[in-house]
């Protein structure tokens, strides 16, 4: 029987994405997963990372759930769910306690974790994470863990992260429905960055930008803190509805031509080159030539990277990039995008991929698009590894699933 069996879903605004790893290596600093089974299916019922329609968002999860527990030989009852969109937001907060003895205690701590955390909140929102960021004791900064020092007076800078109500509910009542419980949201954003990031990057300064469908996240690391996280209208569909207009074909042909013919970068790209598209009549085609389809995809691209790039500089992050920018998601993997990045940002650029922590079938997820999922398990991983909670055993998936249906209709 295996135990410990964690389980990640990114449900996308085009695909939902679903792994399975079990936990080995107990004792180490940090958790390796060995990857057991991958599932994906398109998503239906999402919009801009956002439920719309509970059924058909449930009829995704049941699909790559199923795909990747046949792979992994084993059920899950429940998962390490990402939640991402323009509903999202993250502010910095500070709380200030009295130390209680002689020294700083876990209860200190824990008092000064709550201050932090009482900011007002509208009803309709509701805290996703408070990340620790460093303490202060007696005024002395750049304590990690105060725990055992003396002092009288201990703060703490926390990051707090917040999202729409309405949003994480139908995405947890989504998976219920399909039989899962969710043990908890985690922003996209955070997980990608467990799965790409370096914790020396972090300590450096490093920028991540992950290019989805529909959105693009920028999360921003300096002191080995997180410092920023924003979240952009815009991603790899905004790139194919560039090339429905500009080349006046169907968004299905569009989005092959992206596929297969786009180039970040036009500069790569022979101007002599031309590529075959469908006609104005049914059965017709005509000739394009390839560096159109690279000149816009380029634009937009060169938008959405200035975008990103003014959002780093507005948080004072864009000079102290010492690591430069890693690139994921699905529209990382486009040729020439280092080249079209490397000029926007005139930073050193890289593609993030799943690899530090990983085994098994590793080499299934060492792709960008699947850098969220990936972060999902081994933020999972983390938290098993901390509380001894989130992980599923290999006996109690069938049961739980029957008892998720039980509670659906009762």
């Amino acid at each position: 029987m295996r135990s410990n069996l964690i389980a990640g879903l990114d449900v996308g605004t085009t695909k939902t994405s679903a792994v399975i790893a079990e936990l080995v290596g107990e004792g180490r600093r940090r958790p390796e997963l060995r990857i057991l089974g991958v599932g994906q299916a398109r998503t239906a019922g999402v919009r801009r990372e956002v439920v719309t329609h509970i059924e058909e968002t449930t009829e995704s999860i049941q699909k790559a759930l199923k795909e990747a527990e046949l792979m992994a030989g084993a059920s899950v009852d429940r998962v390490w769910c990402g939640i991402s969109g323009e509903h999202v937001s993250a502010r910095t907060s500070m709380g200030v306690v009295a130390v209680s003895g002689d020294e700083i205690t876990p209860a200190d701590l824990e008092r000064v974790h709550e201050v932090a955390r009482a900011v007002p909140l509208a009803p309709d929102r509701e805290f996703l994470h408070a990340i620790p960021q460093e303490y202060m004791v007696d005024g002395q900064r750049g304590i990690k863990d105060p725990v055992g020092m003396s002092g009288t007076r201990l703060e703490a800078e926390v990051y707090l992260v917040t999202a729409a109500a309405s949003a994480s509910t139908n995405l947890k009542r989504a998976a219920a429905r399909a039989g899962y419980r969710v043990q908890a949201l985690v922003l996209a954003p955070l997980a990608t960055a467990r799965a790409v990031l370096t914790e020396d990057e972090k300590e450096v300064g490093v920028a991540m930008v992950e290019v989805g469908a529909a959105t693009t996240e920028v999360a921003g690391f300096y002191e080995g803190k997180i410092r920023h996280v924003s979240i952009l209208p815009f991603g790899g569909d905004s790139l194919t509805n560039d090339l429905v207009r500009g080349l006046s074909i169907p968004f299905a042909e569009a989005q092959r031509a992206k596929e297969e013919h786009a180039v970040a970068f036009a500069q790569l790209v022979d101007p002599q080159e031309t590529v075959e598209l469908p006609g104005p009549a049914p059965g017709q085609t005509r000739q394009v030539a390839r560096e159109l389809i690279a000149h816009i995809v380029e634009q937009r691209l060169d938008e959405i990277f200035g975008m990103a790039q003014d959002r780093l500089e507005r948080a004072e992050l864009l000079d102290r990039l010492g690591a430069g920018i890693v690139l994921t998601g699905g529209t990382a993997s486009l040729h020439g995008i280092l080249e079209m990045a490397g000029q926007v940002f005139a930073s050193p650029v890289r593609i993030g991929v799943p690899e530090e922590g990983l085994s098994g079938l590793a080499d299934s997820v060492r792709r960008p698009r699947f850098a969220t999922v990936a972060g999902l398990c081994l933020h999972g991983a983390d938290r098993y590894y901390e509380t001894g909670e989130g992980a599923s055993t290999l006996s109690s998936g069938v049961m739980s699933r029957v008892g998720a249906w039980i509670r659906e209709f009762f």
